[in-house]
């Protein structure tokens, strides 16, 4: 799979660009590249890639992140380490933006620098089972409101359809049909299709450029009766 020096993940809340974003850098990490991961999610306190750093530190992999990341505390704070992303040609930065337009106007101050060096990917993050991108045209005004609100273009799709733990090959496959539709709208590629290593074997040969992934932990979801509890998906 190519890949370019700047990677950025972009989509609507709940498509699953964070876990994506960890397990891509993991992956340019093991084609024997230095990597820096820079979380710009500014609004969303739940699920991080904070809440991957342990992992990441193991393989070698440099996190920038909010010193309001974790806590309770969720003010749009961006460290000015950040800029060291786009400054320092010699290592590949993957990006996490933050959720729908409004997540995505913290990337803007970066945009010019990112321009002017051209050599990255801005990534639609698509999860087909959300209920706000059930179809091409509501998943389409997310995308061009994130393109509006950072100034800057997506260049491929990225099918991540899923249903957490009660995902099915089948479900992928649906995904990937529909990812299609959407990037055919916008004369775009679809980059890959992810979903949990453990689908690998049910989903060779079942869509192209299949990503698996490494499911990681401390996502959410309101239980009922309690505050918000962390599951595995």
């Amino acid at each position: 799979m190519d890949y370019k020096r700047l990677t950025l993940f972009a989509g609507h809340y709940g498509s699953g660009k964070t876990n994506i974003a960890l397990n891509y850098a993991l992956w340019l990490k093991r084609q024997g590249l230095r990597v820096t991961v820079a979380d710009l999610d500014i609004v969303n306190p739940y699920f991080r890639t904070k809440d991957g750093e342990q992992q990441l530190k193991e393989a070698g992999v440099r996190l920038i992140s909010s010193d309001y990341a974790n806590s309770n505390v969720d003010l749009p704070a961006l460290p000015g380490e950040a800029y060291s992303l786009v400054d320092d040609r010699s290592a590949c930065g993957v990006i996490d933006v933050g959720g729908d337009d409004r997540g995505a106007l913290a990337l803007g101050r970066y945009v010019p620098a990112i321009r002017e060096e051209g050599d990255y990917e801005m990534l639609f993050v698509l999860n087909k089972a959300r209920p706000l991108t059930r179809t091409v045209d509501d998943a389409l005004e997310v995308f061009y409101e994130i393109e509006a609100a950072c100034s800057l273009p997506f260049t491929a799709v990225v099918n991540n359809t899923n249903l957490g733990p009660l995902t099915r090959a089948e479900d992928v496959i649906a995904g990937e049909r529909f990812a299609e539709e959407l990037a055919a709208r916008v004369n775009l590629p679809v980059k890959m299709s992810c979903a949990s290593e453990k689908l690998a074997a049910q989903l060779q040969n079942k869509v192209s450029n299949f990503f698996p992934i490494q499911i990681m932990q401390l996502y959410y979801m309101e239980k009922e009766g309690t505050s918000l509890g962390k599951i595995n998906l």
